[in-house]
């Protein structure tokens, strides 16, 4: 049986690494902090599926440098990069290497939890554990139009109060709709309903 995933993240500045910790938590992820790459690979366990989340610029070793030990070491993790001071270049240098996604600091939530839901499902599947593409589906279309529509709000990791400033309606509505959308998924959460935000990045919903 494949393990729940579980998101690392290695990040020296403590408020980063906090913060990004407890909204993943708050999400339904399962998250493991670390301060540096020497206490990542004291602690971690590459057969657990997920993903990593790593700071470019770190003292002793760098996400750059960690990236090229991971690689040297064969782990498998996939990574997400997150710096604060990035340029092009950097990004398209770490890409190469095999990193997932560069994305800049300040982080938007938004856009850290698609990455996150991708690329934790490109990990199950390397680790042949796909999506029921035919089950996500069929439960979906039992949704009402305003369920699925408020859903694939929240799919793409956007907030209830956001939610309801597009679709104009009042946050109530949207959680009473969100509610009834994840009894009928059968989810509790964002990071239980990833499949269906990687089925939506795909192209298949």
């Amino acid at each position: 049986m494949i393990e729940k995933p579980l998101i690392r993240i290695v990040d020296d500045e403590e408020d980063q690494r906090q913060s990004i910790e407890l909204m993943l938590s708050m999400e339904g992820w399962e998250v493991a902090a670390y301060d540096s790459a020497r206490a990542f690979f004291a602690g971690d366990m590459p057969s657990r599926p997920g993903c990593l989340i790593l700071d470019v610029r770190m003292p002793d070793i760098t996400g750059i440098e960690m990236q090229a030990m991971m690689k040297a070491r064969d782990y498998p993790l996939p990574i997400i990069f997150l710096t604060g001071h990035g340029d092009i270049d950097m990004a398209v240098h770490v890409l190469k290497l095999g990193a997932k996604d560069f994305i800049q600091k300040p982080v938007e939530s938004e856009r850290l939890l698609t990455a996150i839901a991708t690329v934790v499902q490109e990990d199950l599947d390397r680790r042949a554990c796909p999506i029921d593409e035919a089950a996500w589906r069929a439960n979906f279309e039992a949704l009402t139009a305003r369920e699925r529509t408020v859903i694939t709000e929240v799919a793409k990791g956007r907030l209830n109060r956001e939610i309801a400033a597009r679709l104009g309606i009042s946050d109530r509505t949207v959680h009473i709709h969100r509610q009834a959308a994840y009894k009928k998924l059968g989810v509790h959460n964002v990071a239980e309903l990833a499949p269906l935000t990687v089925l939506i990045e795909r192209g298949k919903i």
